[in-house]
């Protein structure tokens, strides 16, 4: 907790709580043996006096009151040492993760708002794992402690399973049981669902954590500017989320991740990331690692060395969409099943999307493309999954030009295709449109109106337009080879010719 100046934090301050959670016996046991030796007898006394405003059958924030209840309910004096031992006591929470403290300013009445809120404790396995707080841990009570803590809270495996072999998951998944009604559509919830916050949408779905934030801190400088801005990203989930998601899409490690986070202009002012300027920054680092392997594989082609590159993309444990809107491309129907391609059109990002139809490397002309559509049309991940489906994944490979591709965008940027819905309906009307204009081209026949309909619509209007048919004229047909005539025929010929004649 950041405090000045002592007199804006006092006992007449007023303040509340809030938390969304409810403590099991397990996260008490972790409170006791894992953070009270990091954090202290007060300040897990100051989580759990906080933590007991509210019931443990219910979540969210309590009414305002007065911090003096915090002072005596802690035994701590109402003077400048008992705030000061307060003011230490929920820092150290804050640090070990267990607290946010926001305040806030009230310029009609001049009042000031402290606002708590409590943070789960971490499972015994998430909080192992992060290599900071099992070094306080270790400095606290010692290696051998640190140890047995861990073998104790860690989960047993029975005994005797040594002996069982292939072990194979036979979990049922969600849409093999469940349907999902869609014709009842309900534009409000579709929108709250699939249009979240701006920040979010950048992020979109859950993705491989690479990232860690106490990682982060070992390997990043300390004496960079934006060392403050990093040490803070640890309470704010959707800026780490965000970092993740880059790492993911751009196939970024953690030190290119730090070198990027150190470089001036990826931080605003109050300290959120700049999205534009960072994703700009982490497209270079990715096609300069892309340039560079381009030449490592020349180069090991050149010797001999070359190994065929085998890519084996991880199943994902559930699927979103039970039916996709498409039909999985030929190329592509060895790689990924029916059930899983909707999923990857909405969630993968679009570099790793463009490379699952490429057996290689992505031909750097189709990477240019896709990175200016991305980066200056500022389309979302989705439509862009779309549209590399619509132009490599269906029978359109004879017109596959830069010129073709960007016109489709910018025909979608027109027609401000900018969410999943609207680019799957837009690729379908294109695809019914091609299939007119190619029945047209081969000279076929519109399809037939049904019985008793008449003309269809088109031939109606076309004839409106001619007006009537005009009468069909006989024609003199060759019937075989001419009758031979007899000589009185042939002299009664020239008598009427010379008549005419005469006339």
């Amino acid at each position: 907790m950041r405090v000045s100046n002592k007199l804006e934090f006092t006992e007449h301050h007023r303040y509340t709580a809030c938390r969304d959670f409810s403590l099991g016996g397990l996260e008490r046991r972790v409170l006791a043996e894992l953070y009270q030796p990091m954090a202290g007898a007060l300040s897990i006394g100051l989580y759990l006096l906080l933590y007991h405003h509210l019931g443990d059958d219910e979540t969210g924030c309590v009414q305002p009151e007065a911090q003096r209840r915090l002072f005596l309910g802690l035994g701590l004096e109402p003077n400048a040492a008992g705030r000061q031992a307060l003011v230490e006591s929920a820092s150290k929470l804050e640090a070990v993760g267990l607290l946010q403290t926001f305040r806030q300013h009230d310029p009609a009445a001049d009042e000031t708002l402290y606002e708590y809120v409590l943070q789960r404790p971490l499972a015994p396995g998430e909080f192992f794992a992060n290599l900071h707080l099992s070094l306080l841990l270790r400095d606290r009570i010692g290696k051998p402690a640190l140890m047995e803590l861990r073998e104790s809270l860690a989960p047993r495996s029975p005994s005797g399973l040594a002996r069982f072999l292939n072990r194979e998951e036979i979990t049922v998944p969600f849409y093999e049981l469940f349907r999902i009604n869609a014709a009842q559509i309900d534009p409000e919830l579709e929108q709250s669902l699939t249009q979240p916050a701006p920040a979010r949408e950048a992020v979109g779905a859950s993705q491989p954590e690479r990232v860690r934030h106490s990682e982060l801190l070992l390997r990043f400088p300390r004496g960079s500017s934006n060392r403050a801005y990093v040490e803070r990203l640890n309470r704010a989930p959707e800026s780490m989320a965000q970092i993740n998601f880059l790492a993911y899409k751009f196939d970024l490690e953690l030190p290119e991740v730090s070198r990027l986070l150190d470089e001036d202009g990826v931080f605003l002012p109050d300290g959120t990331l700049h999205w534009d300027e960072l994703q700009s920054r982490a497209n270079l680092i990715y096609r300069q690692g892309r340039k560079r392997g381009e030449e490592r594989e020349r180069y090991l082609s050149r010797i001999g060395d070359a190994a065929a590159d085998e890519a084996a993309s991880a199943a994902m444990d559930e699927a979103l969409y039970a039916v996709p809107p498409f039909d999985v491309p030929e190329r592509l129907s060895k790689q990924v099943a029916a059930d899983e391609y909707g999923r990857l059109l909405m969630l993968e990002p679009h570099t790793r999307f463009l490379e699952r139809f490429f057996p290689g490397s992505v031909p750097d002309v189709f990477a240019r493309i896709f990175e200016r559509i991305d980066l200056n049309y500022k389309l979302p991940e989705a439509v862009i999954n779309v549209l590399i489906h619509y132009v490599l994944g269906t029978n359109h490979a004879q017109r596959l030009t830069a010129s073709f591709i960007d016109s489709v965008a910018a025909n979608m940027l027109a027609k401000g295709i900018d969410s999943y819905d609207k680019a799957v309906r837009y690729v379908r009307e294109q695809e019914k449109l091609n299939e007119t204009l190619e029945r047209r081209r081969r000279g076929e026949s519109e399809p037939a109106a049904p019985a008793g309909k008449g003309k269809t619509a088109s031939s109606r209007s076309r004839a409106g337009a001619s007006g009537a048919r005009k009468p069909s004229m006989p024609v003199v047909e060759d019937k075989g080879p001419a009758k031979a005539l007899s000589a009185e025929e042939r002299q009664r010929l020239r008598d009427l010719a010379r008549q005419l004649d005469k006339s």
